[in-house]
């Protein structure tokens, strides 16, 4: 499987939120995590940043935010390039697919905890 550069968009310090449990079991796996959202906290040695940085080499964004609050990050998600977006369940965009994929990146619905958790990540 490799070490996959993740960016972890709606990331959050609390232990019940997917992306917490996501964030834990990137780590886990031995993946490159960075996470974005309102919280400020570690997460599994993790900062969770509020900044859009340039960032690059990323392989996948899994995305825990709804439609609505994506729009924000369309143009950081294109500049960064990543391989692949997966959508986590409750944040599906099929207004956002179309974008990703003239840019050559992949569009995945899916659970991220799921695909680590089968070894399909």
């Amino acid at each position: 499987m490799g070490n996959k550069k993740t960016l972890v968009l709606g990331a959050s310090i609390h232990s019940f939120r997917y992306s917490f449990m996501a964030i834990h079991s990137l780590v886990e796996k031995g993946h490159t995590v960075i996470a974005i959202g309102r919280d400020q906290g570690d997460v599994a040695g993790v900062k969770i940043q509020n900044k859009k940085n340039p960032l690059e080499e990323i392989d996948t964004v899994t995305m825990y935010l709804n439609p609505r609050n994506q729009r924000d990050y369309y143009n950081y998600i294109l500049e960064t390039k990543p391989k692949r977006v997966i959508f986590n369940p409750g944040s599906e965009n099929p207004e956002f697919y179309p974008l990703l994929e003239s840019h050559q990146i992949k569009v995945e619905e899916a659970c991220t905890l799921v695909l680590l958790a089968t070894n399909q990540y």
